[in-house]
């Protein structure tokens, strides 16, 4: 509980310092200062749901606070090059023959929209326009990529210190204490509740793989609550290895009833079973993908709806000033209720994705059970 108040905490706090940023930029119209650049909601939501070259937490009388990143390009025609984000000033400069990509660029080059996108980074000349003849295939340690190992190598260092700890004994002949308390009711709980009701006898075989699959969403999605930082399970290419990997287990643990359900299921009249079996053959790469889409879905929609709720403050400051600061009580109570939200559905998304794998992987030997019942029987 108190873990909740805390984060509810820093939500208000990053919104207020967020009006307060917002409220601090000069006038526009004195005949002084540069007219004010209008608030883009579009902008900023997309900004934070997809993958960057930096962690950018707030901009201060328009200069952004962020966290650069390593570039990594190589092309056939320079070779490799490497140098920090930084480099590019968000887009506003280019570096070493190299251009990141921004709405004004993109128009000022000429550039087609649906090829290219804001945060791509392409080849220049030496007058600054995009250079075609030159191929880059981007590398870099996007924010999405280190956030995820940082989320990997938090996970296995606790991991391997709860596991030491059972070695010397603590836990197993006594009470389990600490980090071993908190995840030792996680871990029984997808066993009993999720391995061995969809799994039988298999459930030691496969629980590994069910925990290791929970726990990195789990601490994916907890990492993605944090301000300033990257939505992971919100990336459409995390969740889609996710459910392809997921997809290889199902069908490696198939057996020969498994198949003959979807290429001759039995007690169907045979003109239905031409309807039946492309739509059962379907079914095969349709749940995979069912577990690519909820994840994903879900994810990015806590987020957006955030994002959504705190630009109702700037928006409504662009009408006047009382009317900003009017709303943004009402915008930092809501966002804060979203954001519990957002953290009992970090837990739920882990579980129903780590839930619904057992069920397909069950499901692929499921015949299996059938012979087994009919053994005792007889």
């Amino acid at each position: 509980m108190a873990a909740w108040r805390l984060k509810s905490l820093m939500v208000a706090v990053f919104s207020i310092l967020g009006g307060l940023v917002w409220a601090s930029e000069p006038p526009a119209g004195d005949g002084h200062a540069a007219p004010q650049k209008k608030f883009n909601a579009s902008e900023v939501i997309f900004g934070h749901v997809l993958n960057g070259h930096e962690f950018h937490f707030m901009d201060i009388d328009g200069h952004p606070i962020s966290i650069p990143l390593p570039i990594i390009l190589y092309s056939p025609e320079r070779g490799w090059t490497g140098f920090m984000s930084s480099h590019f000033e968000h887009g506003h400069k280019n570096h070493n023959g190299y251009a990141m990509l921004n709405e004004h660029s993109i128009h000022e080059m000429k550039l087609d929209p649906k090829k290219f996108s804001v945060g791509d980074i392409v080849a220049v000349n030496g007058e600054g326009h995009y250079d075609a003849s030159v191929t880059v295939y981007d590398l870099s340690m996007t924010r999405n990529v280190v956030q995820m190992l940082i989320a990997l190598i938090l996970f296995v260092w606790i991991m391997l210190k709860v596991a030491a700890r059972y070695k010397k004994g603590e836990g197993v002949k006594t009470a389990p204490s600490g980090m071993q308390g908190i995840l030792e009711p996680v871990i029984t709980f997808v066993r009993d509740e999720v391995a061995r009701p969809n799994l039988g006898h298999k459930a030691e075989k496969y629980l590994p793989y069910l925990l290791t699959v929970f726990f990195f969403i789990l601490i994916n999605n907890i990492f993605g609550l944090i301000p300033g930082s990257a939505n992971v399970t919100g990336n459409i290419a995390f969740t889609a290895v996710l459910g392809v990997i997921s997809m290889l287990v199902i069908l490696f643990s198939s057996n020969a009833h498994f198949w003959q359900h979807i290429f001759n299921p039995p007690g169907v009249p045979f003109a239905v079973k031409f309807i039946l079996v492309p739509v059962e053959f379907l079914g095969i790469f349709i749940k995979p993908f069912s577990l690519i889409i909820r994840l994903f879905a879900n994810m990015v929609a806590g987020h957006i709806i955030i994002i959504c709720l705190i630009s109702l403050i700037f928006i409504f400051g662009e009408l006047s000033a009382v009317a900003g600061w009017g709303a943004s009580p009402l915008a930092i109570g809501f966002t804060v209720f979203i954001y519990l939200i957002e953290v009992l559905v970090a837990f739920l998304q882990a579980f129903i994705f780590t839930m619904l794998t057992a069920v397909f992987i069950g499901q692929a030997f499921e015949g299996e059970h059938h012979d087994e019942a009919h053994a005792a029987h007889h």
